[in-house]
């Protein structure tokens, strides 16, 4: 199957996204980066020395994801937590230039979640991350339950992005899912961590990499064969709509009703996959709600994904690169 002679249908689900608001729930992550050249081995240890050039912040974890809608040309409305002092101030910043609504974000007791990557000659060579991975407390979930059943009707879907640092619980899942229920039954997709995956039953979607897919299906996957056994349990166990495995250069693999499909990688070269798989699920929930079919949103998401891969650091794509993406590729895209 290919998507040749479906070009319009794209183009006009992509214009689409304009105006979609999307509420995008979970860990606020301020994604730093220390920039340099390393041609020296350290007498001290062997370790490069990096001469530091310069040094630049994004917004990371469920920020990026909100960036990625905001890129995409929808209305994201971002909720979660942050800290206090420089860095909180930073993200805030961040969040007010991608013109993301941050009414949902509520100040902590906390730091910031701080993820610093340090990248010599374009490549990533060392992270340290400086955060608190504790559940929220009981004040700071009254916040973001109340946020949520105030603006739950405002929405045209979910997206709940699970970074394990303590925003995602079992009650704020439960309740958030209860909220879109009454609203008629909202699309919510799950960017999902390992050990957190009975969190997510009856979502719409959840997108695990592969490695979160064979440890949250309890499959090791070496083929294709054990690659479908394990989707085909966790879209049964789960009970969710369709299940989305991101396969790196291997592309991804779609799996809804009684329907597999392996979509091959759109990237031309791969230089970074951070943020990648926020990239996927901003631009799939965003095509279903502009009219895709599961497939059709798997197709725009790789898409979307190719792009930003052959980038150096958390990035996000936009609408016109998508459209000349499928301007270049319509034609051999293929599902087997």
């Amino acid at each position: 199957m290919t998507c040749s002679g479906k070009l319009m249908d794209y183009n006009k689900i992509l214009d689409n996204f304009a105006g979609k608001r999307i509420l995008v729930i979970g860990d606020i992550i301020l994604d730093h980066f220390v920039w340099g050249n390393a041609e020296r081995i350290s007498p001290e240890a062997p370790v490069p020395i990096v001469d530091v050039q310069f040094e630049t912040y994004l917004p990371g974890g469920a920020g990026n994801v909100a960036n990625n809608i905001a890129s995409l040309g929808g209305h994201c409305c971002l909720c979660g937590i942050i800290g206090t002092g420089h860095k909180a101030d930073i993200m805030c910043s961040l969040l007010n230039e991608k013109k993301i609504d941050i009414s949902g974000v509520f100040h902590d007791s906390r730091p910031t979640t701080i993820k610093t990557r340090v990248i010599a000659n374009n490549q990533q060579i060392v992270r340290f991350d400086r955060e608190h991975r504790e559940p929220i407390g009981a004040k700071t979930l009254r916040s973001i339950t109340g946020y949520i059943a105030s603006n739950i009707d405002k929405f045209d879907g979910i997206i709940i992005s699970d970074y394990k640092k303590g925003v995602i619980t079992p009650q704020l899942i439960k309740f958030l899912m209860e909220q879109a229920k009454a609203t008629g039954g909202l699309f919510a997709a799950v960017d999902p961590k390992v050990g957190h995956f009975h969190y997510y039953k009856g979502v719409s979607l959840i997108t695990p990499n592969k490695k979160e897919a064979a440890e949250g299906a309890g499959i090791s996957i070496r083929d294709t064969q054990s690659l479908e056994k394990a989707g085909l349990k966790l879209l049964k166990d789960l009970k969710c709509g369709a299940v989305l495995i991101t396969r790196g250069d291997e592309g991804m693999s779609l799996f809804y009703g009684k329907e597999i499909h392996h979509i091959a990688t759109a990237a031309k070269e791969v230089y970074d996959v951070t943020g990648a798989g926020d990239t996927v699920i901003a631009a799939f929930t965003l095509a279903h709600i502009s009219g895709a079919s599961m497939y059709d949103a798997a197709v725009i998401s790789n898409l979307a994904a190719g792009i930003v891969v052959g980038e150096v650091g958390t990035a996000a794509t936009t609408i016109d690169q998508i459209k000349y993406a499928l301007n270049a590729a319509h034609d051999s895209l293929k599902t087997d």
